[in-house]
Formats: C-alpha cells, sequence, structure tokens
C-alpha cells in the first residue's frame, strides 16, 4: 500500500454550540482543513457520527456535508461505530488513499448533543440493549463497574481516579478548543456529584458539541504541495463483546489490546517508542486502563502513573492526553476520534504552543466505542 500524510487539520471550538446546526460545525472544521492542506479539491469524504439520527433527527449525513461543504458530487459516506465513529472515519480515509483508490481525502468528526435529545439514552444505543439497558444500566454505570473491579483487584484508589482528571484539567488550560479550560483540584473530584460509585461528575466527559476534519493525502500528493511531513505509521481497528458480561476480565479491554498489537506490529515499533498519545478518557478509570492495555504501564499501574505524574506533559515517561483529553477538551462522540487525530498532527508539527511535547516523533490515538466493544487505534510519525 501507498504511504499516506496528514496534510491539513481544521476545528471548531467544542462545547455548547446553541447558535450553529451540525452542517454548520461540520462545514466549519472541514473548510478549515481543506484551508490549512492548501488542497483546491477532495475525492472523498467520510463523517464520523455516532447517533446524529437521536440527537438532531438528521441521518444520511454523508450527502448533507457533502452538499453544504459544496463538493457534491464526490461520494461522501456516514461511518458509525459509536463514539470511535470519528477514528473510524479516519481510518477509511487512510484505506482509501493507502489503495491508491483516491490521492486527496477528507476524514470528519462530527456530533451536536446539546439540541434537547435524552442524551443519556441516545449514548445508551451504543451499549448491550438487551442485556445491560433494559435493565436500567448507563455508560457512567458500566465504567463504574469496570472502576470497582480495578480498584478490588490492584488496590486502585479514589486518589489515582482523581489525578487523572486534575491532570487533564491542566493539560485543557493550554488547549483554545476545549471545552473547559479551567483547572480542578483532586478535592474538587472526589467531592463533585455522584454519578455512579466510585464515578463523581468531574471523572466523567461532558455532553459536547463539536467537529473536527483532517485532510489525508498519498506521499506524491503531499510532497508536492510541499506539506510531506506527517506519515500515518499505522492504522489497526479491532473488536470485543458488547456486554460486560461476556468478556474475561472487566479490568482489560480486549479490543484495546489487540489493536494495539496489530499497531505496533505495522509500525515495527513497541510502546516505548511512542512520545505520547491520546487515550479515550470518557471516564477517569478508562484512561487508566488504557495507559495498561496500550503497554505503557503494567497491568495494575496505570493508577499509580497517573498520580506520580508519569503522564504529565513534560514526563520523560510517556504524556497523555496533552489535548486535555475527552474530560476536559469535551466529547462530541463523533468528532471526538478526529480531534485526537488533530492533536497529535499538531504536535508532530510543533503546533501545540504551551502543550508542545518536546522533540516527539511517534504519536498515538487510540478511540473506542462504547465500554471498549470497538477500537481503532492509529501511531503517526514527523519525518
Amino acid at each position: 500500500m501507498r504511504d499516506v500524510m496528514v496534510i491539513g487539520a481544521g476545528m471548531t471550538k467544542f462545547g455548547e454550540l446553541w447558535g450553529k446546526s451540525i452542517r454548520n460545525i461540520f462545514v466549519e472544521a472541514a473548510e478549515g482543513a481543506i484551508r490549512d492542506a492548501g488542497v483546491d479539491h477532495i475525492d472523498s469524504l467520510y463523517v464520523g457520527a455516532m447517533s446524529s439520527g437521536l440527537f438532531v433527527c438528521q441521518e444520511h449525513l454523508g450527502a448533507v456535508m457533502a452538499d453544504y461543504l459544496g463538493v457534491t458530487p464526490v461520494p461522501a459516506t456516514h461511518v458509525e461505530s459509536a463514539c470511535s465513529s470519528g477514528g473510524a472515519s479516519f481510518r477509511q480515509a487512510f484505506l482509501e488513499v493507502a489503495s491508491g483508490a483516491s490521492d486527496i481525502v477528507l476524514a470528519g468528526g462530527v456530533e451536536k448533543m446539546t439540541d434537547g435529545a435524552d442524551v443519556t439514552e441516545a449514548l445508551a444505543t451504543a451499549a448491550d440493549q438487551e442485556y445491560e439497558v433494559y435493565q436500567g444500566v448507563t455508560f457512567p454505570g458500566l465504567y463504574a463497574m469496570i472502576a470497582r473491579a480495578h480498584m478490588e483487584e490492584f488496590k486502585t484508589t479514589r486518589e489515582q481516579l482523581a489525578a487523572v482528571a486534575v491532570k487533564n484539567h491542566e493539560n485543557g488550560t493550554k488547549n483554545p478548543n476545549a471545552q473547559f479550560r479551567r483547572r480542578v483540584t483532586a478535592e474538587q473530584v472526589m467531592q463533585s456529584t455522584m454519578v455512579a460509585d466510585p464515578l463523581r461528575l468531574l471523572d466523567c466527559s461532558p455532553v459536547s458539541d463539536g467537529a473536527a476534519a483532517v485532510i489525508l493525502a498519498s506521499r506524491d500528493v503531499a510532497r508536492a504541495l510541499g506539506r510531506d511531513r506527517i506519515r500515518v505509521k499505522a492504522s489497526a481497528q479491532a473488536s470485543d463483546t458488547i456486554a460486560l458480561h461476556s468478556r474475561k476480565s472487566l479490568t482489560t479491554l480486549g479490543a484495546v489490546v489487540k489493536a494495539a498489537e496489530k499497531a505496533y506490529s505495522l509500525a515495527g515499533l513497541k510502546p516505548s517508542a511512542i512520545d505520547f498519545v491520546e487515550v479515550h478518557d470518557c471516564f477517569t478509570i478508562a484512561e487508566i486502563v488504557v495507559s495498561e492495555d496500550l503497554g505503557f504501564f503494567e497491568k495494575g499501574r496505570g493508577g499509580e502513573a497517573a498520580e506520580q505524574g508519569l503522564t504529565a506533559i513534560g514526563s520523560d515517561h510517556i504524556p497523555i492526553n496533552t489535548s486535555g483529553g475527552l474530560k476536559s477538551k469535551g466529547h462530541p462522540v463523533g468528532a471526538t476520534g478526529i480531534a485526537q487525530i488533530i492533536e497529535v498532527y499538531e504536535q508532530l508539527t510543533g503546533r501545540a504552543g504551551e502543550r508542545q511535547v518536546a522533540k516527539a516523533r511517534f504519536g498515538m490515538a487510540q478511540n473506542m466505542g462504547g465500554s471498549g466493544a470497538s477500537c481503532v487505534i492509529h501511531i503517526l510519525e514527523a519525518l
């Protein structure tokens, strides 16, 4: 397959975007990516979105966005993989360019979650309806089970969960697109409203609106544009059982493990080669478990690592969620995977400002759906 380069990125601010529609915010991000890349056309378009039919009663997003972006009749496809819809959109665009089918492809993600829909009900469609949702379980409840199991098995503490939120909010203060650009203390996290024991409000990612987009191109096209600096080193995807009760362990996310193994194999790298990573911290426990399943810490040591500062910007171990993560940056579910790619792209091009990781060469983005039933991982390299 051909080398694939990321040559441009565009993103809205994340938050409660009351004055803009889903098509407005997608076009804003897409136009930003096109301008940044310096291209005069795209060959294809992918739109990652989890549940626009429930959130804003709009499906057929591929055609809608191609229309309002003004790029018809290029092929346009809506991609859905729950909260990993953005990562799956990027993967489809990558495969199209790598195969030689197209030279310039836009991969975007979008979600408008604050327009009046029942957010809990819409998000619950990513869980097992018959065995989990029917019984009244929500995603905070599912991740609370994971947290309780991790605390029981590995003695992970309430303070260690809070350390993840504190670190990510600190990073978010340095991200102009973040929904919550304010610091929190461990005490504030641990005293915030209980949602699903042991998870409290400040352990949970917020409800968000937002869009993000990137342009992928063949290496020849990127070179002609003078933008052949950032290469997609690996793209991998895996799945797991959707219901927690069917898994061998509640403290390991099998899809993350398998996708990571494939990504490292494709890239010819070990975890120690990765300079920083964006992970899917929909809840604080998710960052801890994923940091272990990606091979950055021994199983059961992720909480301790967060508490000791090993995941902070400036750490010589592995900075995690330099963008602020889903926790602080926000989590418009369909846009998250692309926003993670944009953080990696900005870090590798030296455009991350105050949150810049020094001398970064390899960056990773890990995006997952639901309680980890789907996972997409990408590794990008600065040439």
